[in-house]
């Protein structure tokens, strides 16, 4: 019983260790320079975004990720993340994107998963239920990731994102 309730420990580190690193690197990408929208799409059971690291190539350059929960059978279902490295965005189908695309799942059987964003211009604490960078033209300041796990144990974590500014 000890050893089960460990590994059920390590993996839940693991997997809060690897979203919480992706979710904090992420970066205000635009398009181009003259674009003043953001690259970020949250929604309360998928998010899009670029993050400023690749972990598949060693924390070394930006990979556009992609967290989603499929519901399955009663209820329960799998959390994916998908990371593509180089980031690129309107690919024809019939044209080779070339570069690296990783999927794993990072969570089986959770239950009533839900992503949530912190408005950073709000005074007051204020959650919502949808995010679009290219709408509001800035990142949320956190990402909450809630769910239940299979024995119906809520599990709620906050991941704030840290963006590093360079100066001369």
């Amino acid at each position: 019983k000890s050893q089960a309730s460990f590994e059920d420990n390590q993996k839940l580190r693991s997997f809060t260790d690897l979203l919480g690193s992706y979710v904090r690197s992420a970066y205000p990408y635009r398009q181009s320079v003259q674009d003043t929208m953001v690259f970020f799409d949250g929604q309360e059971d998928q998010l899009t975004f670029v993050s400023s690291i690749s972990l598949a190539m060693g924390g070394r350059g930006m990979s556009k990720i992609r967290v989603a929960w499929e519901p399955a059978e009663e209820g329960e279902g799998a959390i994916q993340l998908e990371e593509e490295v180089p980031v690129r965005f309107n690919l024809s189908e019939d044209r080779d994107p070339g570069g690296l695309r990783n999927d794993v799942i990072i969570r089986e059987r959770v239950k009533d998963f839900r992503f949530a964003y912190l408005d950073p211009k709000s005074e007051d604490e204020r959650w919502e239920e949808r995010w679009d960078g290219r709408e509001k033209l800035a990142l949320p300041r956190a990402v909450r990731v809630s769910y239940r796990n299979h024995d119906g144990k809520e599990i709620r974590w906050v991941f704030p994102l840290m963006i590093s500014v360079l100066a001369q």
